[in-house]
């Protein structure tokens, strides 16, 4: 099966600096450009709970990874 990735309109021009969606049979995929073989399948519910915590949270200072 061939997966349609989207990449998210943050990301920026940088290829592997992204978050990339994609929407299979029902579920919302998820990846990091920069390591394209790791992948986070949720339920639409999941990733809506999701964005709503990320939105109401406050924002902070970007730091580096940990």
């Amino acid at each position: 099966m061939t997966v349609q990735w989207q990449k998210s309109t943050f990301s920026g021009v940088e290829g592997e600096n992204c978050i990339e969606l994609a929407d299979v049979q029902g579920d919302i995929l998820l990846r990091e450009g920069e390591a394209p073989g790791d992948v986070l399948a949720v339920a639409p519910v999941g990733m809506l709970a999701l964005i709503r915590y990320v939105r109401a949270a406050p924002r902070r200072a970007a730091t580096a990874p940990v």
